[in-house]
Order: C-alpha cells, then sequence, then structure tokens
C-alpha cells in the first residue's frame, strides 16, 4: 500500500501512460504512412521509426518510470526482482491504456482510403513458428534492457536509451517480415481493439511474455547472479525498493532509470 500512497507512483505509472501513447502514435504512423510500399526500404523506415521513438521517449521518461513501454519489459524488471507486483500490474494496463488511444488517434487522422492500422499478422508461417519468432526478438531486447541499467556494471558507457532503442530497431529488423514484430504486446494490443482484429493475436503475447521471462532468468540467475538475499527480493516484490516510495513523492528510481551506471 505504500506505493499507491507514493506521488512518485503515480507519476511514473501516467508517465508510462504519457510515453506509450506518444510511442504508439510515432510509430504506427511511420507504418502505415505509406502502406503500399512492400520493398525493403519500408521495412527499414519502421523499424528505425519504432527504435528511434523507444531511445527518444527512454531518453525523456526513464528517470521519471523506468520508460518500460512495453508489458515484455515490465515482466523483465518484475523477474528480475527490481519492481513490485503492484508497479507491475499498473504499467501493463497504462500501457495497454496509452496504446488503444493512440490507435484511436490514427483513427482520426489516417487517409481517408486507408485502412491500415499496424495491426500486426503472421505471414506465411503457423501461429508457433511466430511465438519462436516473437520470443526470442524479445529476448534479446530485455536482455539488453537487464544488462545496460544493472547498477553493478561499471563498464557502461554512452547512451543506454539509444542501445535499447538500437535493439528495439533490431527487434523489428528481424521479425517483421514474419510477423508485423509484436515484440511489444500493448503495440500489438491497441491497434487490435480499434479495429477488432484479433486473429493470432495471442501470439503476440505468448511469445513476447516468455522471451521477457526468459530473459530475466537467464541473466539474473544464470550469466550474471545477484547476491541480494531472497528474503530482500521478496520485499521489492511486495512492497518495492526502499527509497523508491517515500509517500511525500520523491522522484527517484535508481533500480529501474535508463542511464548508464
Amino acid at each position: 500500500m505504500n506505493e499507491l500512497k507514493s506521488k512518485a507512483f503515480w507519476r511514473a505509472v501516467l508517465a508510462e501512460l504519457v510515453g506509450m501513447t506518444l510511442f504508439i502514435f510515432l510509430s504506427i504512423t511511420a507504418a502505415i504512412g505509406n502502406e503500399k510500399n512492400s520493398n525493403p526500404d519500408q521495412e527499414v523506415k519502421v523499424s528505425l521509426a519504432f527504435g528511434l521513438a523507444i531511445a527518444t521517449l527512454a531518453q525523456s521518461l526513464g528517470h521519471i518510470s523506468g520508460a518500460h513501454l512495453n508489458p515484455a519489459v515490465t515482466v523483465g524488471m518484475l523477474v528480475s526482482c527490481q519492481i513490485s507486483f503492484v508497479r507491475a500490474a499498473f504499467y501493463i494496463l497504462s500501457q495497454m491504456l496509452g496504446a488503444s488511444v493512440a490507435s484511436g488517434i490514427l483513427i482520426g487522422i489516417r487517409r481517408e482510403n486507408s485502412t491500415a492500422l499496424g495491426v500486426n499478422g503472421l505471414n506465411n508461417i503457423t501461429p508457433p513458428q511466430g511465438i519462436v519468432v516473437e520470443m526470442l526478438a524479445t529476448f534479446q531486447l530485455v536482455l539488453c534492457v537487464l544488462a545496460a541499467t544493472d547498477k553493478r556494471r561499471r563498464d557502461v558507457s554512452g547512451s543506454v536509451p539509444l542501445a535499447i532503442g538500437l535493439s528495439v530497431a533490431l527487434g523489428h529488423l528481424t521479425a517483421i517480415s514474419f510477423t508485423g514484430c509484436g515484440i511489444n504486446p500493448a503495440r500489438s494490443f491497441g491497434p487490435a481493439l480499434i479495429t477488432n482484429n484479433f486473429a493470432d493475436h495471442w501470439v503476440y503475447w505468448v511469445g513476447p511474455m516468455c522471451g521477457g521471462l526468459a530473459a530475466a532468468l537467464i541473466y539474473d540467475f544464470l550469466l550474471y547472479p545477484k547476491t541480494a538475499d531472497f528474503p530482500d527480493r521478496m520485499r521489492v516484490l511486495v512492497s518495492g525498493p526502499p527509497t523508491d516510495y517515500d509517500v511525500n513523492g520523491r522522484d527517484d528510481l535508481p533500480a529501474v532509470e535508463m542511464s548508464s551506471k
């Protein structure tokens, strides 16, 4: 309950909502702006738009909420015991709402003869194949987020938001031809909800969520194990990091901010 009384917590939830709305608007607009172009340059354009949007918003909002802007990233942070169950639930709900709001805005501004809204779909592959593509593309993204924001590291230099943005672009360059790239379940949810098109939609939740879960487990428990006690981890899951939740509204979120350490 300490989190729910914290001004910083609600500012973080709002930041996820605002950030997700901007992210979906910017990236999907780039995707549907020239929907008849099926050449490789369109895939590069869309991939860069998604990656640069995430990098920009991570730089802008990372100090407020951590700029997860992706339910799979939020799940990865939860499994890594960097955020609580309550924060994860509110983040995911705000991300889904932001994606839906942005998709509703896009309905109003798209061209009169356009029917596109960036709804993801499988391209001549089966749902199990789609899950594998989405899972591995998301795995590399969440692994990048966890490694780049790990406070134990002293070798990180340069821009962490840019590194994460490049990881998003890489995921799109890899998966866009197969699945449309749904490594962000909220991004897939918004357009699907507005158009009421949920064909194979479950693939875009199962794949990314499994990828985020696997990345957190492998990084935190096998590749670079943490030395924190199990009770400390449980306290974070229940109440969040103790420095984050002053009811008077502290702004610092050291466990998840998008800056090099």
